[in-house]
């Protein structure tokens, strides 16, 4: 099921858009405004973002800034009825992939919104997230609620490990093989130990990484 975020505020066209393109099997999360949008952006990247232009916080083509700033690869539409010239020449300066003017045939935006996920693939592939933590697999790069953080190695990998196992209990005993072990760095107890306190205070002590007495570690969405 492909992820994709809608912004729009008009509940009628909102609830169309989103019962078509989920009979397409598509996951759609509506945003009624701007700043619910980039809350859950930061939380989790979609495949594709939808987005108006005349929102009650603000402009569209604001967020669509935003969104290229942090997140060159993610695909934008704009749906909006702004169709003179000008605007859409300034959403695609503002950095939309594309641009549907409303009214529209619902077949067109799903034709459209096809071919975008064609060519620029499955953006959300890149990156994995938890309650405003961020990895991108690509760039080998943590962020923490949009904000960069610089980890060691070795952090870098136990965050990385632990989020691939999102949801799930993993042991210590494991963690040690995964992460160290299997380089050939045998550590002890205490390396994971130090290591984790290290991860948790960079990421000001996130409620989604939980210890497991006795067991290990779990990171899960709590937001």
């Amino acid at each position: 099921m492909v992820d994709l975020y809608y912004i729009e505020d008009d509940p009628n066209i909102a609830f169309i858009v989103k019962e078509y393109l989920e009979q397409k099997h598509f996951k759609v999360t509506v945003c009624v405004t701007l700043a619910q949008a980039r809350q859950l952006l930061k939380e989790r990247v979609p495949a594709l973002v939808l987005l108006d232009w005349n929102m009650p916080d603000g402009r569209g083509d604001s967020l669509c800034q935003w969104i290229r700033s942090k997140w060159k690869e993610l695909p934008v539409i704009f749906l909006t009825v702004r169709g003179d010239c000008a605007d859409i020449v300034a959403g695609f300066k503002n950095g939309a992939d594309d641009y549907v003017v409303k009214p529209f045939e619902l077949e067109v935006l799903y034709s459209r919104i096809q071919a975008l996920l064609r060519r620029t693939g499955h953006v959300a592939r890149q990156y994995l997230s938890c309650d405003g933590i961020m990895i991108d697999l690509n760039r080998h790069t943590v962020s923490c609620h949009s904000e960069e953080i610089h980890l060691s190695e070795a952090e870098y990998q136990l965050l990385l490990y632990l989020m691939k196992n999102k949801g799930k209990t993993v042991t210590r005993e494991k963690i040690l093989e995964q992460v160290w072990d299997v380089k050939g760095n045998y550590v002890n107890n205490n390396t994971l130990t130090v290591t984790m306190k290290r991860l948790r205070d960079k990421l000001c002590q996130p409620k989604c990484l939980k210890t497991v007495r006795s067991v290990g570690y779990r990171m899960e969405d709590t937001i």
